[in-house]
């Protein structure tokens, strides 16, 4: 915390034994856990569950050869959408990721889905949720471009009678890992791990400063879509005053709210959640149009991940087509590019005597070298930059938890 490498998965509060973690949003940074110090025994089980601090990267022998060094073990790669208009449309991309979520309630036996949607009492924030059934599937789709911890949940999984399907981002199911690691007996209960592509997490200061831009007032606010019902779709705002909904493209809406994504994220390699069983993305080789059907990206990372999928296609809740490497790299080359940076950017950090987070595996050097002379200097200089500007050579304060 105090060196800002949290990712607000949650984890760490689920792994205390003393329940002494609670989680708070901070508005302009994100969710953050508060220790009670006074009864904190430092037996370190949170920081062992932790992804901020290091991850190590999944390796396999039958990965595709052409893909490991910048995205890690993916067995086989397909694009399509969820066979459900109502799934595809409302989900982002395709739905591919509610699509085999809803396969694995229906079909797979699982009792339930632990993931991210909105919260009903606060629009412009997340909650977690154990979606168990289509209607509640349905209600929670769509990306969440805001914070959100939904490891905190992992109690719902360890408490369900059978196994469950966890979706997150890639830190999220890193963290997912790391506590099946010292917790075999989760192991068993979480069924699959789905993750999601990720760019990055911004605050919520993003999505209230992007309201004030529109000239919305949060306290008049209902209902915060950031996306989905169509490809990309558009950021949507639906009063509960009896106003018109504000709308604006999704593109534009990315754009602003980016920016407001924390320190932690631009050091992370993992945008495609390398950890999962199957991961799941936008195919941006596609061109945007109004309002088409969405299309997705699937990784198949693991043996359990590809007989998911394969059972899927087989009962008719996706419809996929096997895709070439290039598919891929053409898709999210932005997320390359950034994987090449980080090598450049904990350089920096390192010199000003910041701690960096622990890769193993990862090919981050590598992806290093591949970065043009010019984009290794305004990555490095940048970060530079930041380090002073934003006085990240020293600790930020942290509040302790008082009740």
């Amino acid at each position: 915390m105090a060196w800002r490498l949290c990712v607000g998965c949650g984890a760490c509060a689920y792994a205390c034994p003393e329940a002494n973690i609670g989680l708070v949003d901070i508005e302009n940074d994100g969710i953050r856990p508060r220790i009670k110090v006074e009864t904190c025994k430092s037996c370190g089980e949170c920081v062992k569950v932790c992804p901020g601090v290091g991850v190590r990267q999944q390796t396999s022998t039958t990965t595709i050869r052409e893909l490991a060094e910048g995205w890690g073990a993916i067995l086989e790669a397909w694009e399509g959408y969820g066979a459900d208009p109502d799934v595809r449309f409302n989900g982002s991309s395709g739905g591919l990721a509610s699509a085999l979520a809803l396969y694995c309630l229906e079909k797979g036996g699982m009792s339930g889905v632990l993931h991210t949607g909105p919260d009903p009492a606060q629009a412009q924030r997340n909650k977690t949720h154990f979606s168990q059934s289509r209607t509640e599937l349905l209600e929670r789709t769509g990306s969440r471009y805001a914070p959100a911890s939904p490891c905190a949940g992992i109690g719902r999984i360890e408490e369900a009678p059978r196994p469950s399907v966890m979706v997150g981002k890639g830190c999220d199911v890193e963290a997912v890992r790391k506590v099946q690691a010292l917790r075999p007996e989760l192991g068993a209960k979480v069924g699959v791990a789905i993750g999601i592509f990720c760019a990055g997490t911004p605050s919520t200061q993003a999505t209230l400063d992007l309201l004030t831009r529109l000239g919305v007032d949060p306290g008049g606010v209902a209902a915060i879509r950031y996306r989905g019902k169509g490809w990309p779709g558009n950021f949507t705002v639906t009063m509960n005053n009896g106003r018109p909904p504000v709308s604006i493209p999704y593109m534009d809406a990315w754009s602003f709210l980016q920016a407001y994504r924390p320190h932690r994220c631009y050091l992370c390699p993992d945008a495609t959640a390398e950890l999962a069983d199957i991961s799941c993305g936008d195919p941006w080789y596609r061109e945007v149009k109004e309002d088409p059907q969405g299309f997705s990206l699937v990784l198949v990372r693991t043996e359990r991940g590809r007989e998911i999928v394969h059972s899927a296609m087989e009962a008719g809740y996706v419809v996929l087509g096997k895709r070439e490497p290039d598919v891929l790299v053409a898709s999210q080359r932005g997320m390359l590019e950034k994987r090449g940076a980080i090598w450049g950017r904990m350089l920096a950090m390192k010199l000003f005597g910041i701690p960096t987070p622990r890769y193993e595996g990862f090919h981050l050097y590598e992806n290093w070298k591949c970065s043009p002379a010019r984009e290794k200097a305004r990555t490095f200089l940048g970060t530079v930059r930041r380090i002073v500007t934003r006085r990240y050579w020293k600790r930020a304060l942290v509040t302790p938890l008082t009740r």
